[in-house]
């Protein structure tokens, strides 16, 4: 049975300095609870607490889990391999601490740091790629991780295909996964990214299959897609007109992509990242409406 989270993201709490502040943790685990989630993931580092005594009595008082830990690496810089190394074991020790916890690391390119890739998200090129020797690096860098978290903190790691970093199109996803060690390295699966990015998620589900080790619900709004492509918005620009809407209101085929995984015996969490900005929306109701959908297919 496929259990259901949330996430941080879905509150504004997110990876980039952005202007305006995000809800703090509690605001943010008490509306988790509030509206029917059973476990949320851990935000970026030092948004909750990073005692694992106190983050334990704070995940634990709200009867939620602790799920997965996004840390973004620039994977393209090998001078950059050390420092992401450092912050993914500390990010896996401090889960690992948390009694009842079924964490494991979600790695990501530092999304948002190439100016030419945030800004042409959607409708990135080939040119606008890594090159065969940077993705040797690429895929070293992500290795290094997942082997040390692994001997570290004995978690596992996977990559999440994230719009505007190096690995955003079906296609340079494939070439990560095709260079990497599928005993090592799994998949976040992230449907409304997968399609954002130029992709059918029903698709990329069955072409990866059990490497994928997680699963994000995100919706995507074709309208809003449209847009971006005939206005040349960026990233930051898409998500804050909602090209990431609710569940339900986009095109994102959930009932099918359910019953895949289904198929594939996938027994893991299945994690709402509605991505907002700091500031944007109405969260909680949201979270509340997604989660009513969800429930709808039977989850």
């Amino acid at each position: 049975m496929i259990e259901i989270a949330n996430a941080p993201c879905s509150w504004g709490a997110l990876e980039f300095d952005l202007e305006g502040e995000p809800p703090d943790f509690v605001q943010v685990l008490n509306e988790i609870a509030e509206t029917g989630y059973a476990g949320t993931e851990l935000g970026d580092w030092g948004f909750m607490p990073t005692d694992p005594e106190k983050l334990s009595q704070e995940i634990h008082r709200r009867n939620l889990k602790l799920l997965g830990a996004f840390v973004p690496v620039f994977l393209k810089d090998p001078a950059a391999h050390q420092a992401g190394i450092e912050l993914s074991v500390r990010t896996a020790r401090l889960m690992a601490a948390v009694e009842g916890a079924l964490p494991f690391i979600v790695l990501a390119d530092e999304n948002g740091r190439v100016p030419e890739r945030t800004k042409n998200v959607g409708r990135v090129t080939p040119e606008m790629g890594l090159k065969d020797a940077e993705w040797e690096v690429f895929a070293e860098g992500a290795t290094k991780v997942a082997e040390a978290v692994k001997k570290e903190a004995g978690l596992r790691t996977a990559f999440h295909h994230h719009c505007a970093g190096y690995v955003e199109t079906p296609d340079e996803i494939a070439k990560l996964m095709s260079i990497t060690d599928p005993r090592l390295l799994g998949l976040v699966f992230d449907c409304g990214h997968y399609r954002f990015g130029g992709g059918d998620a029903l698709e990329g589900l069955r072409k990866y299959g059990n490497r994928v080790w997680h699963f994000h619900f995100k919706d995507y709004h074709p309208g809003v897609g449209k847009q971006v492509a005939e206005n040349g918005w960026d990233y930051f620009q898409a998500v804050r007109k909602g090209v990431f809407c609710e569940l339900g209101n986009g095109e994102i085929d959930f009932p099918s992509l359910m019953r895949e995984l289904k198929k594939l015996g996938y027994d893991g969490w299945g994690v709402v990242e509605q991505d907002v900005l700091p500031g944007m929306g109405k969260p909680k109701e949201s979270a509340k409406r997604n989660r009513e959908y969800i429930r709808s297919l039977g989850y």
